[in-house]
């Protein structure tokens, strides 16, 4: 017999299509996402710093690497609206710029975490067997030490940068995520369309790919917005520590590190940047909570 051509068809088949429909589970979870004005104010915050990321660079009003030591640590002013660093360098300008940087390394090593981690779970909870206990055992003792310990380990190990950065978060930060989608899979393989699947001759791993993980996608999607300001934080701390983003290139964690030994001559070149962090990491967090409420199927009818 040919294969369906569709996922769609195939969930008509074994009567589960009102989960691709329109009036269907994310319709519904936009409808009750709609009614969260907490939610919405962080979507929106999250959309003004994603925009900011992407045009803020060109906008600003001065080169954020550009110095004029006879400026140095100025105060808010009309022509230095943040006011300027202990370079005499343009806070705004560098608050813009290191959003796009910050925002960029939390995103990319986020999805490089969640892409190793749903591919582990995936084939450990569709398997079983020794390959489920290979990769159980691996996600345990990764697990058992301390993620910014380990992290920093291996950026010792490695060296600095931000390339180095996404490779010690995408090898830690995948187990959580293999471990979440491992119980999903598990539950999903033995559903009516999974063996609609099998009886139609799919193979294995289009099973995988075509089926089950899709149908983890409300998962995955409240896994990446409320880990991604974790990786925000794990940049910051890096950086922080002069690990991660290097100079003359900023982001929010170098300049809080820049800042702290002229907190009190200067208070208001530490705020700022540590403003946009908290503001950033509090919409993400917020969001993704809205996000696993609404997209519970349990309360679909509240």
């Amino acid at each position: 017999m040919r294969f369906f051509k569709s996922n769609k068809r195939l969930y008509e088949e074994v009567g589960v299509a009102d989960v691709l429909s329109d009036s269907g589970l994310y319709k519904d979870a936009w409808k009750r996402l709609k009614k969260s004005p907490q939610a919405l104010i962080s979507l929106g915050f999250i959309g003004f710093i994603i925009l900011l990321a992407i045009v803020g660079p060109w906008l600003v009003p001065h080169d954020p690497n550009y110095n004029d030591i006879s400026i140095m640590l100025q105060g808010p002013s009309a022509t230095h609206w943040f006011g300027t660093d202990e370079l005499g360098r343009d806070i705004f300008s560098r608050v813009v710029a290191g959003t796009r940087i910050s925002l960029f390394i939390g995103v990319v090593a986020e999805l490089i975490a969640l892409t190793i981690g749903v591919i582990m779970g995936s084939i450990a909870g569709f398997y079983g067997g020794w390959v489920d206990k290979i990769i159980s055992r691996l996600m345990e003792i990764l697990s058992s030490f301390p993620f910014l310990l380990f992290a920093l380990a291996i950026m010792m190990v490695l060296g600095q940068g931000i390339i180095n950065i996404f490779i010690a978060i995408g090898l830690l930060g995948w187990t959580n995520v293999a471990r979440l989608i491992r119980g999903q899979i598990m539950r999903l393989k033995q559903s009516d369309y999974v063996l609609a699947a099998r009886a139609a001759g799919a193979s294995e791993w289009s099973i995988i790919f075509r089926h089950l993980i899709p149908n983890c996608m409300s998962t995955i999607i409240v896994i990446l917005t409320m880990d991604i300001p974790g990786c925000i934080m794990t940049e910051t701390f890096f950086s922080y520590i002069g690990m991660g983003v290097q100079p003359p290139n900023p982001s929010w964690g170098k300049m809080l590190a820049e800042s702290r030994v002229h907190m009190r001559s200067a208070p208001t070149y530490s705020i700022f940047s540590g403003l946009m962090l908290m503001l950033t990491v509090l919409a993400f967090n917020t969001c993704g909570d809205a996000l696993r409420d609404a997209l519970d199927p349990r309360l679909k009818n509240k």
